[in-house]
């Protein structure tokens, strides 16, 4: 869940510079536009994979071969 979740993450990153640097909403091209359904449920799995990914920075990492 967490690789699909940063792969979500980094295409919405991806299309958010596509849209600050050349205003190009590369989702919306693909499927028809920002209220198309399609583009709206990956607009949707894009922020929910976001909310996952803040999950990352709170979780305790395991440290192999270090000591607490």
């Amino acid at each position: 869940m967490d690789t699909l979740a940063l792969l979500l993450s980094i295409i919405g990153a991806v299309n958010w510079g596509l849209v600050g640097i050349f205003q190009f909403d590369l989702v919306a091209w693909l499927f028809g536009g920002q209220t198309a359904v399609v583009s709206r449920v990956i607009y949707t799995l894009v922020g929910l994979a976001g909310l996952w990914c803040v999950s990352l920075l709170f979780r305790r990492r395991s440290h192999v071969g270090y000591a607490d």
